[in-house]
């Protein structure tokens, strides 16, 4: 994926936590409820695809299914929704050794479906996935360093608070 056209948000974060657990940790797509905003539940159906639960505005949820498409262990998890190609959704979740021994950069890109007119429709129901990419790998960082979320931007209100 381009970093240049308009579809793409990119993000990265160093946590301290060694490739190999972050990587294990994330690929669990189970644990990802703990860390990104409006994920509600996630169920495998085979290894390669799973079931998200998504809540949205005003309490509305939604699902769909999503299939990794590529995956090099310790290094890179490639997944996007199923379903039409023009709102199909990807993204890259690349892993690499930090700056320091023991940590890991963890660096996601998203390509979101219709671009510009995407981001403004989901801006008029309050949504920023430029800064919902960002706050979901702080919480990322806070469960693998600490056990702990108390980053609750960008999220479910209340989904945190309860842990």
């Amino acid at each position: 994926m381009s970093p240049q056209d308009n579809n793409t948000i990119e993000a990265s974060i160093t946590i301290r936590r060694p490739v190999e657990d972050v990587f294990t940790f994330y690929r669990d797509f189970r644990n990802l409820p703990r860390f990104l905003g409006d994920v509600m539940a996630i169920e495998p159906i085979d290894l390669s695809t799973s079931r998200w639960t998504i809540q949205g505005p005003l309490g509305i949820r939604a699902h769909w299914n999503v299939r990794v498409i590529e995956e090099r262990a310790n290094a890179l998890i490639q997944y996007e929704t199923v379903g039409s190609p023009e709102l199909r959704t990807r993204w890259e979740i690349h892993f690499a050794p930090g700056p320091a021994p023991g940590e890991t950069t963890v660096r996601q890109v998203m390509k979101a479906p219709l671009g510009r007119l995407g981001r403004a429709a989901l801006a008029l129901i309050g949504k920023f996935p430029a800064e919902e990419v960002l706050a979901n790998l702080h919480r990322l960082k806070q469960v693998l360093e600490t056990g702990t979320v108390t980053d609750t931007s960008y999220s479910v209100a209340g989904k945190f608070t309860d842990e």
